[in-house]
């Protein structure tokens, strides 16, 4: 059984890299094709640079200790999630995970599950999830705030409310990824 396993990865590997290989081996029209459009988004970003210096990162006010509770913090992710912006073209629901009991502290995961439905394929190929953790101290005094960290799904950045700026173009791209890796593979 495990060698079937083992022979299925390999195949699926031996794809990959197939594929890789072929992609490799574009014309040098190609090329140069997507030189000049990097260089093109080079500049873009450079510009854009220049425009958000004067940015304010938005922030809200979360809940303490003390009011905490797997409800109001659902509450909370849907409050700050008003505060970024994109284009309203996407959904977003806001699913509680799980909970669970540390010696200090008790931890709160959710799971906010990104997608851009059409009229054509309503139930969208695929989706980009950001997931929240509270972290909700026993030893600290109630007043104080609960701590919160999000991360971008396929993404090892650890963000925190207040400190950095949503890029709608992170969610485009978890969906890209994945309708490259769907359309890759062939069963």
């Amino acid at each position: 059984m495990e060698d079937m396993y083992m022979n299925e990865a390999k195949k699926m590997i031996d794809g990959f890299i197939d594929l890789a290989f072929r992609r490799l081996e574009t014309s040098m029209s190609d090329r140069e094709k997507s030189f000049e459009s990097i260089k093109q988004l080079h500049k873009s970003r450079d510009q854009k640079v220049q425009e958000d210096e004067n940015y304010t990162i938005e922030n809200i006010e979360w809940l303490t200790i003390e009011e905490f509770t797997a409800e109001k913090g659902e509450m909370k992710i849907r409050d700050f999630i008003k505060t970024w912006e994109f284009e309203n073209c996407w959904l977003y629901c806001v699913d509680f995970l799980s909970e669970e009991d540390h010696e200090f502290d008790r931890r709160y995961y959710y799971r906010v599950k990104w997608s851009i439905p059409t009229r054509r394929k309503p139930i969208p190929r695929a989706t980009a999830s950001v997931y929240f953790t509270f972290v909700v101290s026993k030893i600290r005094p109630p007043n104080d705030p609960a701590e919160v960290f999000y991360v971008f799904e396929t993404n090892r950045l650890i963000h925190k409310p207040g400190l950095s700026r949503f890029r709608e173009m992170w969610l485009k791209d978890i969906i890209e990824s994945k309708v490259k890796m769907i359309n890759a593979v062939t069963f």
